[in-house]
């Protein structure tokens, strides 16, 4: 893939494009870039997305916090494993942010991107506003020479006893993490969600109780953190992937104030973890998280946890 920004210098072939902020990469806007490099390939042009590297929300408000599904590098990793040709990084600016649809196209898509065919999302909306939609873009690029062709959905069961479906969201996915629904998330993804971060030091209890945990500090402070609770995930560090126990909370038991950890126990692990960059990938969410009447109370669940987090990971492994 092919990455064009302001400082690359390069102009762009005529392409098949689309563009949106594709938090997450899920299974949606894998849907709707399948769409494009299909377009792409029977008009004989390149494939091509339109992104940004920071959310055009906090460009307007540098208070808000996105909760990212991906950070801007994992972002680009995922969209590269799309086999896309181009990717543009359009720098978003307050000055982009008040043209209109039509000057947005006419300036950034035409001039700027050379922008032959824009595939839209279903509910995709540009321009100061966002006050237009398809119909007028339609319009616009008539007069300024882009086809413009609305993109079909991608639809998903959240509940495989439902039968209604719901179009895949990068909204939607926040919801599911943030409800500790990961699985689900999964389905809607594509993958199995994660976190990349750094092992820092701790308190050292879960060493003086059995469970010695490696305490994960998120690379990035915008990444989404599931909802509290404790889960099965796959632990990557130096290359080898192990069975992980990973609890996210305020450690209640142990009197951990408002500190919220993110700590993982690795199953039948020993080595010193510490400044080590790891990868937790959730696989399953086993319990919320509960406060004991004793440290011996913890330490008996913990044990009964460790079972239930193998014996969910080993069968993933069949």
């Amino acid at each position: 893939m092919q990455i064009i920004d302001h400082t690359t210098g390069i102009v762009p072939e005529a392409s098949v494009a689309t563009i949106g902020f594709f938090d997450g990469v899920h299974e949606g806007h894998r849907y709707l870039i399948r769409q494009v490099k299909e377009i792409a390939e029977a008009k004989g042009l390149r494939s091509a997305l339109i992104t940004f590297l920071v959310h055009p929300r906090k460009v307007m408000n540098a208070d808000f916090r996105p909760e990212l599904l991906t950070t801007p590098e994992e972002k680009i990793q995922l969209l590269d494993s799309t086999g896309v040709d181009s990717c543009f990084m359009l720098d978003f600016t307050p000055a982009t942010s008040k043209l209109t649809a039509r000057e947005f196209m006419l300036h950034i898509l035409k001039e700027r991107y050379n922008v032959s065919c824009l595939v839209i999302g279903y509910d995709h909306r540009f321009g100061h506003n966002r006050s237009e939609g398809f119909d007028d873009y339609v319009r616009y690029g008539k007069q300024i020479g882009i086809e413009v062709i609305q993109a079909r959905a991608c639809m998903e069961q959240l509940d495989k006893q439902a039968t209604e479906e719901h179009p895949i969201s990068s909204s939607l996915i926040r919801k599911l993490i943030l409800n500790g629904e990961v699985e689900e998330a999964a389905r809607c993804l594509g993958y199995e969600y994660f976190l990349n971060g750094e092992v820092v030091g701790g308190y050292q209890v879960g060493r003086k109780i059995g469970f010695p945990t490696a305490n994960l500090q998120v690379d990035n402070p915008e990444k989404l953190i599931p909802a509290d609770g404790v889960y099965a995930v796959w632990v990557s560090v130096d290359g080898k992937t192990h069975m992980g126990m990973l609890s996210i909370g305020l450690r209640p038991t142990l009197n951990n104030g408002s500190n919220r950890t993110i700590e993982v126990n690795i199953l039948h692990f020993e080595g010193d973890l510490y400044n080590k960059h790891i990868r937790l990938t959730f696989v399953k969410y086993t319990r919320p998280e509960l406060k004991f009447d004793s440290i011996n109370g913890l330490i008996d669940q913990l044990h009964k946890d460790a079972a239930e987090t193998e014996q969910i990971l080993r069968s993933r492994l069949k």
